[in-house]
């Protein structure tokens, strides 16, 4: 059979999810529009809705991926190590998905994926030893975190291998005048140096984090 009279792929809930997330990843949520999808997939509005009931219903099905590709914390883990492998493992997911950040949690109809994320996350909390109050403001700053890293890390200028410190170094140009000599020390001596990465920064913050939890828990000395 000629490739050109070959069968489409049948039209199925996951396969719409799948395009859905590809076209929000080329070129964010607010190009993903149910007519933008039927024309991706090439097929018709009124046919995706036979599957999803409009852009909200899809977006939830897209967060729901969302979480199923982040990593849980593992239970046989040491509390902070777990929270460390799932913060990890959700910066890589966000950072390949930036669209996603602001609608995490911002669904009114929260699916099995999203509630048993929160879930694993409030019961290795609650396995550090943390109170309510603060597993609370704990997850909060973590997610906070992580979500903001995300974003920044996914907007940094694709400059590729030497060329975010070759950038810095022509930035640097500009602050010669003296005017600006802790930007001109941050750029030249730290950010231009050939072993920077902002992305070090992650694991620096993310312990600087889970350090002050873990000062939270420990008793007051007497």
């Amino acid at each position: 059979m000629p490739a050109s009279s070959a069968p489409r792929a049948k039209l199925s809930k996951e396969r719409i999810v799948d395009a859905a997330m590809e076209l929000a990843d080329r070129h964010g949520v607010e190009a993903l529009t149910i007519r933008a999808l039927a024309a991706e997939l090439g097929s018709k509005p009124m046919t995706l809705y036979t599957h999803v009931d409009g852009k909200e219903t899809l977006l939830d099905l897209m967060v729901e991926r969302v979480f199923s590709e982040i990593d849980l914390p593992p239970e046989g883990l040491e509390w902070r190590e777990a929270i460390r492998t799932r913060c990890r493992s959700a910066r890589v997911v966000l950072v390949r998905h930036p669209w996603a950040v602001p609608l995490l949690e911002s669904r009114r109809s929260p699916g099995p994926e999203l509630l048993r994320h929160h879930e694993a996350m409030l019961a290795t909390l609650e396995r550090g030893g943390l109170s309510l109050p603060l597993m609370a403001h704990g997850y909060a700053i973590l997610d906070s975190f992580v979500y903001g890293f995300a974003i920044e890390e996914a907007n940094l200028p694709d400059l590729g291998g030497d060329g975010l410190s070759e950038a810095a170094a022509d930035i640097a140009q500009a602050f010669m005048t003296g005017e600006y000599p802790q930007l001109t020390r941050l750029a030249m001596e730290h950010v231009a140096q050939p072993d920077y990465s902002f992305g070090a920064s992650f694991d620096v913050g993310l312990d600087m984090i889970l350090a002050g939890l873990e000062d939270a828990v420990a008793p007051s000395p007497e």
